[in-house]
């Protein structure tokens, strides 16, 4: 069965995520606290998506989502927020988070966007090629590694999905909205920022100089594209 942390400090919202996950197949280990969700992480390294509240008692979510990208880039990491907190969205996804999702939201929602999660984790088609290659990067799908000139380059899941889209449509320009329902799925109803936060992120991991990408670039009024 697949695992999921909920770490939320209010027991009566916690209660409702285990509760409905549960009934949707997932085994559900609960966590009040930030030092709470890290032990029970480092008791069940088999925990395939983690669900971060913000505002806790200890730890906050962004700190335990740092601790977690420290040790595991694998790992499916979203972050709960508050409607009106737009910079938590932002600092959430560029501490490692793959996705967020505002409160008060559905159950089908927070379902969804962790089985897209737990999707990614599965694997890649066994049609794609084990090697794609773009000098300087070679990427191998088995194992979900990207190599710069030799040099391993850690990717979390959401980053790993983004950078194969560009490696696999060379020279094509990609919008938002392609990416979007390539990497998070067709049905999937967040906000577009979530695409260009990961993409700084992916620029501060790949680029020789951030502020002139030359591997991930910009198409004004429409997205990006792979090259310049």
């Amino acid at each position: 069965m697949k695992k999921v942390l909920i770490l939320e400090d209010e027991v009566n919202i916690r209660s409702f995520v285990v509760i409905n996950l549960r009934r949707a197949g997932y085994d559900v280990i609960e966590a009040g606290t930030g030092q709470e969700a890290l032990d029970r992480l480092n008791e069940n390294p088999d925990i395939g998506v983690s669900i971060l509240d913000i505002m806790l008692p200890d730890i906050d979510g962004f700190e335990v989502c740092r601790r977690i990208r420290a040790t595991n880039k694998q790992m499916g990491i979203i972050m709960l927020t508050a409607r009106t907190q737009e910079m938590d969205k932002v600092t959430g996804l560029m501490t490692g988070a793959d996705d967020y999702v505002t409160k008060p939201f559905s159950p089908a929602e927070l379902t969804a966007r962790i089985d897209a999660l737990y999707r990614r984790i599965g694997g890649d088609s066994a049609a794609s090629p084990e090697l794609l290659s773009q000098r300087p990067f070679v990427m191998n799908t088995r194992n979900h590694t990207l190599e710069k000139n030799g040099e391993r380059i850690r990717l979390t899941q959401v980053e790993y999905a983004i950078l194969k889209l560009f490696m696999q449509n060379p020279g094509r320009a990609l919008s938002r909205e392609d990416i979007l329902s390539a990497v998070w799925g067709k049905d999937y109803e967040g906000e577009l920022k979530i695409v260009d936060v990961n993409i700084r992120r992916l620029r501060i991991k790949i680029e020789d100089d951030t502020a002139n990408p030359t591997y991930i670039t910009t198409v004004w009024g429409l997205g990006y594209k792979w090259g310049a």
